[in-house]
Formats: structure tokens, sequence, C-alpha cells
């Protein structure tokens, strides 16, 4: 994802152009060698990328939340959405399904007063109505999370940037799965907002190269994929 503020990267509006485009790595004040994106800003973005961006994820709380928050950040920073994500887990009942999908117009009303999230109307119908295609999922013997891993055959996607310039905005997977989750019932999940949801929940190690949450990550993936011995 290139640095526009999705996938959980900063908006470089204030950014000389092509000052983000080149850059690679940086070492934080910790010694820690991280993505540009990932020493710049406050510590939740700091902390986002170390312990949460690239990271496979297969559950399907989780992966429902990123759907929703990566759909409310459109037209909107990243930083915005981290800054209310609890208040989106209060408000969305820990992002269960199961709840949001029986969510009515009390609900609604509740959620448009609600302080502690993006108050937009299209976005809060989008995350119930993305609820619902859930269950209807579920209903016919499948997941969330089959659906979504099986855009990219089970298996991460290790594209190792070399800039942050080399970050696409969507690629052929995100379009898939853009096209799979809108035929059922999903909202907000255009081919952008997907592939921001792909790097954010790990179906994409897009750490730049040398970035030791990206490293990290890409050894888990591998020692998880070798068949063990017996003892």
């Amino acid at each position: 994802m290139m640095a526009d503020g999705s996938g959980g990267m900063p908006a470089t509006s204030a950014q000389p152009p092509g000052s983000w485009a080149g850059r690679t790595v940086t070492t934080g004040p910790d010694g820690v060698v991280r993505c540009a994106w990932g020493v710049e800003g406050d510590p939740l973005y700091r902390a986002y990328h170390d312990e949460e961006w690239g990271r496979p994820s297969r559950d399907e709380r989780h992966l429902f939340e990123m759907l929703v928050l990566e759909g409310a950040q459109a037209g909107l920073s990243w930083s915005t959405i981290l800054r209310k994500r609890e208040g989106y887990r209060r408000a969305f009942a820990g992002f269960d399904p199961a709840v949001v999908a029986g969510f009515g117009d009390d609900d609604v009303a509740r959620l448009l007063g609600d302080a502690g999230i993006v108050r937009n109307r299209l976005k809060v119908a989008s995350a119930i109505a993305s609820a619902r295609a859930v269950l209807a999922l579920q209903e016919r013997g499948g997941s969330l999370v089959e659906l979504l891993w099986g855009v990219v055959g089970g298996a991460p996607l290790d594209h190792r940037p070399a800039t942050l310039g080399e970050l696409p905005s969507e690629t052929d997977e995100s379009r898939a799965m853009s096209r799979e989750l809108k035929r059922r019932g999903f909202r907000f999940v255009g081919p952008t907002i997907c592939y921001a949801f792909m790097q954010a929940a790990g179906l994409v190690n897009d750490h730049v190269v040398g970035c030791a949450a990206g490293d990290e990550t890409r050894l888990a993936v591998r020692d998880a994929a070798t068949p063990r011995s017996r003892p």
C-alpha cells in the first residue's frame, strides 16, 4: 500500500512529493530496525507496526474487526481509527458478528451518537451488513477465515518490497477478494480497502526488507509450515 493513510501507514499530504516513496527502513530510538512508517508518529503506530501489521491472523473476530476498521478508515487517516479502536470494540460488541448482525434501528441511532467511532451512516450500515454476510457464510457451512485465506491459497504472500514506493494500492488478489466479498453482501470492500486489509491481517507480508518485524513474521510462517519430526 502506498503511504496514503491506508493500511496503517501515515498520510503524506504534508510530505514533499516522493519523500516517502524512496524510504526503506529506519532505526528507532530503541535500536530496532523498522519500516520507516513504523518509526514515525505516536506509540500506537509503533505498536501496531510491530505487533499486528503483516502478522497472519486466522481469528474470525479479528478478521471481521479489520474489515470493518479498514472500511471505516476510507477517507480518513489510520491514526484516527487506531485512536477510536477501543470505542469500536465497545460499540460493536467486541466485533462478534452474531451480535452485530442483530443490530436494528435503535442500535444504528446509538452508533451514530457515539463519538467513540466514525459516525457515518453508510459505514455503520456496512458493518452491520457485513456481519450478516459472515453469518450467511456460516449457515452455508463456510467461514470468513476460509473465504479470505482462500484468496491467497491459504498461505501469506511475501512481497519483500525494497522501498515504500514499491507497495501497491491494489493487486489481482485484492480485486478477487473484493469481487467475492461484494457478491456475498459485504460492503465497503473495494480492492484498495481489501489490499489494506490483507496487509493488516497478514495475508501479505509487505514489511520492507530489513525490517525486524517483517523478518520475525517471515520466520514464524516458515517454522509453522515446516513439518516437525516425532521425538
